[in-house]
């Protein structure tokens, strides 16, 4: 969706438009899920946040500036949320995660080994990245996985360009060893139960 477009439906929703509401939350569902469940490993969390980001967005639309990008307002409401509910909460780490991409299921062709092999991967990545620092977690997310700016993670996160940079250069190290050394470990232990 264009900016302008978006613009247009938000002004509908802000009158109170049901339809363009539910056009503007059907365009952004998906991807503040999708970053809420991998900063918290939490997919049962993710949903009850991006309901409440969703609700304070619909009742604050004559706040918006529609001088800046209105993903950059929701996501930025949803990450204030994500904080104050684990202010709340302790951090408790599922291991059995939800894929982040719900839907995607294996084609018809696809053999369970595939399929596994997928899982498996899945929750290497997010296991390493719930080993990560919140801030290197949220770079990488928002980088590689919603395909944001250094300039807008910058913005977002309202710290400096170069230190974005470092979380995104530094996580991705980390990431990468994480899942080299759960390879690693695996392929020793596949020895000893063979």
């Amino acid at each position: 969706m264009d900016r302008e477009e978006e613009h247009r439906l938000l002004r509908l929703a802000a009158a109170g438009d049901r339809e363009a509401a539910g056009l503007f939350i059907e365009a952004h569902q998906r991807s503040v899920y999708a970053y809420l469940v991998r900063i918290s490993g939490r997919p049962d969390l993710a949903e009850d946040i991006v309901q409440e980001a969703f609700v304070r967005v619909l009742s604050n639309l004559d706040r918006f500036d529609y001088r800046y990008r209105f993903s950059t307002w929701l996501f930025t409401i949803a990450r204030r949320l994500y904080v104050n509910a684990m202010q709340k909460l302790r951090p408790a780490y599922d291991t059995d995660v939800v894929s982040a991409r719900g839907g995607r299921g294996p084609a018809p062709y696809a053999s369970v080994h595939a399929e596994e092999d997928h899982h498996v991967a899945r929750d290497a990545v997010q296991d390493a990245l719930m080993r990560l620092s919140p801030e290197q977690r949220e770079v990488l997310v928002l980088f590689h996985q919603l395909d944001w700016s250094i300039s807008l993670i910058a913005d977002h996160l309202d710290m400096p360009e170069g230190t974005v940079k470092s979380h995104l250069h530094r996580g991705r190290r980390r990431l990468r060893d994480l899942v080299a050394h759960r390879d690693a470990l695996a392929s020793k232990l596949a020895g000893v139960w063979q």
